[in-house]
């Protein structure tokens, strides 16, 4: 959280210190893994250099590409060296990388940086596209369309059903005319399949009365 003007982040980060980030969130990484629970770091590729809350509006940060390389991306890096499985993204705009469009639509930052120059292999997720720095700046239908065409896997819809139905259409629409290939949703098709099967999530569950009150305090 570095700009105490932040008015979404604060205490949900673990520190303003890019250092202490990176070597809590890769405890907690750690923690999460152990238990079999998949984790998403999170926003890629930084939220905390902003004043501006993305449920209302885009924020946009004017770090330089020096700053951001090293402050606000190296959590991210240390976590995906360490063998991140997913990550969620942010909606904020970066005049440094992609001034035109907040990170979960910028194919620049989620494919050109993310796949590109980092290697991540995991799955990525959307923040909520109902958040206002997609629905009022572009609609939640063309939102969608253009996270799948920026390079994001799972799209997150946190809280109407509506909303779903208006992302459905477009995506559809966007995949018969060609706008998004069949290529395209294979490689998140592929992605999200592979990490499934490595957290043993096409498995059926193994549930009893007996087994939950042994974890229930």
């Amino acid at each position: 959280n570095r700009d105490p003007m932040n008015p979404i982040i604060g205490a949900r980060a673990f520190s303003d210190s890019a250092g202490t980030v990176g070597r809590l969130g890769l405890e907690m990484l750690d923690g999460l893994r152990a238990g079999d629970v998949l984790a998403a770091v999170k926003h890629f590729p930084g939220h905390g250099n902003v004043q501006t809350d993305s449920h209302l509006g885009i924020p946009r940060s004017g770090v330089s590409l020096g700053d951001f390389t090293e402050i606000d991306l190296a959590p991210f890096r240390s976590a995906f060296a360490h063998g991140a499985d997913a990550l969620m993204t942010c909606h904020v705009a970066f005049d440094c990388l992609d001034p035109g469009r907040p990170a979960t639509l910028s194919h620049r930052i989620m494919t050109d940086l993310l796949r590109g120059e980092l290697g991540f292999k995991g799955i990525a997720i959307t923040d909520c596209l109902e958040m206002g720095a997609v629905s009022s700046a572009c609609g939640v239908g063309e939102g969608a369309v253009l996270a799948v065409e920026a390079g994001c896997d799972i799209l997150c819809f946190s809280h109407t059903y509506e909303a779903v139905s208006l992302a459905a259409q477009p995506l559809y629409a966007a995949v018969d005319s060609g706008r998004i290939t069949p290529e395209r949703i294979d490689e998140s098709y592929e992605r999200i399949l592979r990490i499934k099967t490595k957290y043993h999530l096409l498995e059926p569950p193994s549930l009893s009365a007996e087994s939950a009150r042994s974890v229930i305090y």
